[in-house]
């Protein structure tokens, strides 16, 4: 055979030998694709079969619950807001009123400034210019303490003439009066003072009860020492009708006999 041959043989040999050997690893190429492809989806119905069902919540339970927290919301702000009004209310009176206590001893004070002022005469003041001089002094003393009450907000409760208020006035005793309404504030006693709106001390009245004056008990009615009572006086008896026929007849005692 000649040697040309021979070589052509030998070429196309090796070219089927390329072919089948490119073909072999085609196939085994795609069999490992389709080897990593059925594992893959094994793995995903693996875990697709292991993740829980989640079970599906009806509309109206989630509007439910919305309505429940958004009510539970506002309750929260609006005892968030309470609290601060009321925080901010205490914080205002406990500045208003942090004196209350010693304003009620301080118009105790200015009670026995004004007895003391009371008990001086204009004619001991005439007689003793010192003494005039220091009432000077004490009144003006006084003013000064009426202008320090006026700035900070204390009144002085003077109801003399006014109808008696419980809240401001306490009514020591009555007084029998019938031209004043009862109830109607006749004398004061001791004055009484207010800061703000809150009483430092009630004022100390006498008050008019109205209607006459009760008289005071006789001893004929009085009660008599065993206990028991005397009887009532009877009612003197009234005269009766006229009997028919005695129109021109004088009633008993109403002449008198003048002939003796």
């Amino acid at each position: 055979m000649p040697e040309g041959d021979n070589k052509t043989q030998n070429e196309d040999a090796s070219a089927e030998e390329v072919l089948a050997a490119e073909e072999d690893a085609a196939r085994a190429a795609a069999e490992l694709e389709a080897e990593i492809e059925a594992e893959v989806e094994v793995e995903v119905e693996a875990e697709t079969e292991t993740e829980p069902d989640i079970p599906a919540i009806p509309t109206a339970a989630l509007l439910k619950e919305i309505a429940t927290l958004k009510d539970q919301l506002l309750r929260a702000l609006a005892e968030t807001e309470n609290l601060r009004r009321r925080s901010q209310r205490e914080r205002e009176d406990a500045l208003k009123y942090a004196a209350v206590p010693f304003m009620r001893d301080l118009v105790g004070v200015v009670d026995n400034l004004r007895r003391a002022m009371a008990s001086v005469s204009p004619e001991a003041q005439e007689a003793d210019e010192h003494l005039k001089t220091l009432m000077t002094g004490l009144d003006m003393t006084e003013k000064e303490l009426a202008t320090v009450f006026e700035r900070h907000h204390i009144v002085k409760i003077d109801p003399l003439g006014e109808r008696l208020d419980p809240h401001s006035h306490e009514a020591m005793f009555e007084v029998p009066d019938p031209e004043t309404p009862s109830g109607t504030v006749v004398q004061v006693i001791q004055a009484g003072y207010r800061l703000h709106d809150r009483l430092l001390r009630p004022a100390q009245v006498g008050v008019a009860k109205g209607g006459p004056a009760t008289a005071p008990q006789s001893p004929a009615d009085a009660e008599p020492e065993d206990g028991r009572r005397k009887p009532a006086p009877q009612p003197a008896p009234q005269p009766g009708p006229k009997a028919a026929g005695n129109d021109d007849e004088p009633p008993p005692g109403s002449t008198i006999d003048t002939s003796a």
